[in-house]
């Protein structure tokens, strides 16, 4: 079962519907925030926990790996919730998505399993942070995989209170107060959190991400496609969404510098509010309501 919010518009007559997915080991909650601000701009907002992370259950050894056989089965996932889904909700339908998410997202409209009248994506899973390229990398965790259960987490991680939380907030964002949000979310709700990946998830992960840089998958999206992202990420690979950005025909390239980190959507005002802008400025042009 796949856990889903459904928040309605705020005006009586609806412009379209937005789906919204969020990363990995993310819950919906932490975008409350943002998924009401889309819903007074008057779409109708649906965002989805994915199979195995926080209110969808569990795949791995235990409660806190994060673990998927393979990222096609969350592209079979989005595939069918899009088939019902759009019969639920009128047209436009945007899907706005987060770093894994973003990535996911990608791929499923690459691969012609969804058809939303644009993209809206976050600093996108294109790319990890480092100089080691995948080509290195990926064998190396697939030789992880196999050698012990591919279920177990790739790396180190403790919940102990206190322990790691400010080099960890200091990877997402510079605002404290939504980065507490967060906390308050996990301490109230311990179902919803999650830690490392698994090995599995690494090498699934290298895999997806190259098959979606292959020649001529990227150039062959022709919908409309934001993507806000900053060269400071510490997570995800600037480079590699920038590459992206140029190769699709009719994407856009919002970029931040130091001053935003890896969630942009839970930044401090100033960035936050420039995101939402450039957002709902693209949406105006390219997904305008629909006559009634």
């Amino acid at each position: 079962m796949l856990r889903r919010l459904d928040v309605p518009p705020v005006a009586e007559a609806g412009r379209g519907a937005l789906l919204f997915l969020a990363g990995r080991g993310d819950f919906y909650e932490k975008y409350l925030e943002t998924l009401a601000h889309w819903a007074a701009q008057g779409w109708h907002v649906t965002a989805l926990d994915w199979r195995g992370q926080a209110g969808s259950g569990r795949l791995g050894l235990d409660a806190k790996t994060g673990h998927v056989d393979d990222f096609a089965d969350w592209i079979d996932d989005l595939a069918a919730f899009w088939a019902d889904w759009r019969k639920e909700t009128a047209a436009p339908r945007i899907i706005a998505a987060h770093s894994m998410g973003g990535h996911l997202a990608l791929r499923a409209v690459a691969e012609g399993r969804v058809d939303p009248a644009a993209l809206v994506l976050s600093a996108p899973m294109l790319g990890f942070v480092g100089k080691v390229p995948a080509a290195v990398l990926h064998p190396l965790a697939r030789a992880m995989a196999r050698v012990g259960d591919p279920r177990r987490p790739a790396w180190k991680w403790s919940e102990k209170p206190g322990e790691k939380l400010a080099w960890r907030a200091a990877l997402l964002t510079h605002d404290p107060a939504r980065y507490a949000d967060e906390i308050w979310w996990r301490e109230t709700s311990p179902e919803l959190a999650m830690g490392p990946g698994s090995w599995r998830w690494v090498e699934r992960a290298y895999a997806s991400m190259r098959g979606l840089a292959a020649p001529g998958v990227l150039e062959a999206i022709d919908i409309p496609v934001c993507i806000v992202a900053t060269t400071a990420d510490k997570l995800v690979s600037f480079s590699a969404i920038e590459r992206a950005a140029q190769r699709m025909v009719r994407a856009e390239l919002l970029r931040f510098g130091s001053e935003a980190a890896h969630e942009i959507l839970r930044e401090v005002d100033p960035v936050r509010d420039k995101a939402l802008r450039r957002i709902d400025d693209f949406l105006d042009r390219v997904a305008p309501a629909e006559r009634r």
